[in-house]
């Protein structure tokens, strides 16, 4: 879909010539339409909508980018909201669109809801924290009772399955809709007909619970190589299903939220934002970054005596900040990347101290020779600057390798997110604590 194509629709709605726009849309899957309402303005985007069938419209909806979307239904009723969009919507869908509404709106367009019973599904799942698995499920799924027959079974499942769009699982519930199992279709056809669904169920499933973390569902499903996994509440009744396609959306929203806190952002914020958002965004860290800036040269302003008697030691202060800035971004990615995925524990602090403080003590004995190497050359073995800089690098590189690691790890301690410390963070930390020890060791060894 490029320039041109879009440039087409967007004369055909300027024309107002619907049978072309339907046309070009005929063939397009609804991620392809979202993708060009994106494009739109929302006047435009609504012309389209206007053009599709009620199923089709809800599932673009449901792709749109989360700000264009948002901007696109302040401009519809409340009453079409309910009935175009969320009716035929699964319910985890209808949440995600109803948590981007004020509550005002929310209550209305609930009001309009046809479904009761979604509407109520929908009121549920409002309640829990959306980063939760909770607030991730949807309630569409098989269901069958323990005590039923195959083809008692069989019957059940097939006027279940005319309501779905996929079937992932079916779900064994005891008479108290507690979780008992997961069918195996492989069992419908090769049991006896007499057999009961308890006595051919798997037992003791893969869950989780309406409160666990999305980031532990996350994990669950990538270990166990899961398409969905159900979700109970805390008597173990089953309450919903979270499905592959729904983590992989919060995997991508956290990555992108994980690496504009590395860099420096301090709120999630995109391209098309307006220029207050993107001001807010980036100015706090700036601010900071100034702060360590003027700190820095605070701290150089009290040693023009040694500036004065070796003005060389100013060659090398862009080499100790940066250097002591990388090792520390590069220690504390390795850290947050191993708490993201669970390789790594918060418990073991010491020992990953311990390891990171060898690795620091290899690249800093190596980074310091060939410092020295270079300066013996060029000032000779008696100039100060000659092994005050392979000291000071030394002592840098081994600061800030074990700082980049127990920050972050402290911060996984007190639940607080560790990407922040791998950007700006511990760059302006490690540009301070570089200076002090570089000037430090300077004046000691001059």
């Amino acid at each position: 879909m490029d320039e041109e194509y879009i440039d087409k629709v967007k004369g055909y709605i300027e024309q107002k010539d619907t049978e072309n726009v339907k046309a070009l849309l005929a063939d397009l899957h609804p991620a392809d339409i979202a993708e060009l309402c994106n494009d739109l303005d929302p006047e435009d985007a609504r012309f389209v909508y206007r053009l599709l069938d009620n199923e089709t419209a809800a599932d673009v909806l449901v792709e749109m980018d989360e700000d264009v979307r948002k901007e696109f239904l302040e401009l519809l009723p409340s009453e079409t909201i309910a009935k175009k969009f969320v009716d035929y919507m699964d319910t985890d869908d209808a949440v995600d669109l109803m948590r981007g509404l004020d509550e005002d709106k929310q209550e209305e367009v609930l009001s309009h809801i046809e479904d009761i019973e979604q509407a109520g599904d929908i009121v549920d799942l409002l309640k829990y924290d959306e980063d939760t698995a909770g607030g991730l499920m949807g309630t569409e799924m098989v269901t069958v009772n323990e005590n039923w027959s195959m083809p008692e079974c069989l019957k059940e499942m097939r006027m279940q399955a005319e309501q779905l769009d996929e079937i992932y699982y079916v779900y064994v519930i005891d008479d108290d809709e507690r979780l008992q199992g997961v069918f195996p279709l492989k069992k419908m056809i090769t049991s006896p007909s007499v057999s009961k669904v308890k006595h051919v169920m798997k037992k003791d499933p893969i869950l989780v619970h309406v409160d666990t973390p999305i980031d532990e569902v996350v994990q669950i499903i990538e270990k166990y190589d899961l398409v969905a996994v159900p979700v109970v509440d805390s008597i173990g009744r089953l309450v919903g299903q979270i499905t592959v396609d729904d983590v992989m959306d919060e995997v991508r929203e956290q990555s992108e939220r994980d690496y504009q806190l590395a860099s420096g952002l301090s709120q999630d914020v995109e391209t098309d934002d307006n220029l207050v958002r993107q001001t807010s965004a980036r100015l706090p860290w700036l601010l900071i970054g100034m702060l360590g800036g003027i700190g820095n040269s605070m701290i150089l302003g009290n040693f023009d005596a040694t500036f004065a008697a070796h003005p060389e030691m100013a060659l090398y202060i862009p080499l100790i900040g940066g250097t002591g800035g990388n090792v520390g971004t590069q220690s504390s990615a390795i850290i947050v990347q191993g708490l993201a995925n669970s390789s790594l524990d918060a418990k073991d602090t010491l020992k990953q101290v311990g390891k990171e403080a060898v690795v620091a003590s290899i690249n800093a004995t190596i980074i310091s020779l060939l410092v020295y190497i270079y300066n013996f050359v060029r000032f000779g073995s008696t100039a100060t600057v000659t092994y005050s800089v392979s000291i000071s690098l030394f002592a840098v590189v081994m600061f800030a390798s074990i700082f980049g690691t127990l920050v972050p790890m402290t911060l996984e301690k007190l639940k607080v997110d560790p990407a922040i410390a791998t950007g700006p963070f511990i760059s302006i930390t490690n540009d301070i604590i570089g200076m002090m020890l570089y000037m430090g060791i300077t004046v000691l060894l001059a």
